[in-house]
């Protein structure tokens, strides 16, 4: 997707952050201690957050949603590129409350809104073309970037781009290859849909209050069409098999399917004594593919599908 410059982004470059107050007296002044619970370390170093923004491409035209942008260091940093507008989902009252000043200070550009992004569908708070620009609480993480990648799978248009912090163990998942350690379920099903590269690390020390892991920049660009044709629900369901018992042999683990799984891999064209991590994204497609046809045929038939 390509963000379009339009009359709203002729002026956005002439943001100055300047007159803002520094992140730590805006959290001094509002008492953003960082609480573990809502999985929160803040990002002070502006040079670091610019680099995050520069790291999301050209975004003129483009709507960006920021999830926790708690003081707003990554936030003054996007509303300096030609964003259309910033909208920033945030969960903790305090910190809506040091956003304020900043939202106001915007020129309309930066719109927060409060709620728990779990529960927020990204399509409905930010018209296309929208992109995804956040440090993201360890916490919800994976599961957020789920959530998005089932919006991208029922509309490969419907997000232009996700850069993303995670922490490195969670980049290493999604960017591994078949045969590495790393490689798993998350790992086909981001691939699967998406185009995903490591940006940079970020060191526990630049975040207020360290955390005990490196932090780590991904760039995740959605396809125009997935890697291979596959039903979202189905290769999930096979991946979550195969993966669940990864030491085991497919033929042994796919038999939580509830199905031949020796019929399953012949049909599939891959070998029974294969292990999950040795398959690459196309393999759990067609996977994939066979189990749906499985299922279908069985239920015709009138005989019991696998649960």
């Amino acid at each position: 997707m390509i963000c379009v410059s339009n009359e709203l982004t002729a002026s956005v470059t002439d943001f100055d952050p300047t007159p803002l107050p520094p992140l730590r007296e805006v959290i001094a002044e509002h008492g953003l201690r960082a609480r573990k619970s809502l999985g929160q370390n803040f990002l002070l170093d502006l040079n670091l957050t610019a680099r995050i923004a520069r790291s999301a491409g050209d975004l003129s035209g483009c709507g960006v949603v920021e999830i926790g942008p708690g003081p707003g260091g990554l936030t003054r940093a996007l509303l300096a590129t030609d964003a259309r507008e910033i909208v920033a989902v945030e969960r903790d009252p305090r910190c809506l409350a040091a956003l304020a000043p900043l939202a106001a200070y915007s020129g309309g550009r930066l719109r927060v809104i409060e709620g728990d992004a779990r529960a927020i569908d990204i399509t409905t708070i930010c018209p296309a073309p929208r992109v995804i620009v956040a440090n993201l609480p360890y916490n919800v993480a994976t599961v957020l970037l789920t959530d998005w990648l089932e919006i991208i799978a029922r509309d490969p248009h419907a997000v232009g781009s996700m850069t993303l912090m995670f922490q490195r163990e969670v980049a290493q998942r999604l960017a591994a290859k078949p045969g590495s350690r790393a490689y798993g379920r998350l790992s086909v099903f981001a691939q699967w849909l998406c185009a995903v590269n490591i940006a940079f690390d970020i060191p526990a020390r630049a975040f207020t209050p360290p955390p005990k892991v490196t932090s780590t920049v991904v760039r995740i660009t959605p396809r125009a069409i997935p890697l291979a044709e596959a039903d979202s629900a189905v290769l999930q369901r096979v991946t979550a098999a195969a993966f669940g018992q990864r030491r085991k042999m497919l033929r042994t683990s796919l038999a939580t399917l509830g199905c031949d799984p020796h019929a399953l891999l012949a049909t599939a064209g891959i070998e029974p004594t294969a292990r999950a991590e040795t398959l690459d994204v196309t393999a759990f497609c067609a996977l994939a593919r066979v189990f749906a046809a499985d299922r279908k045929n069985t239920l015709e038939s009138g005989g019991v599908s696998g649960s």
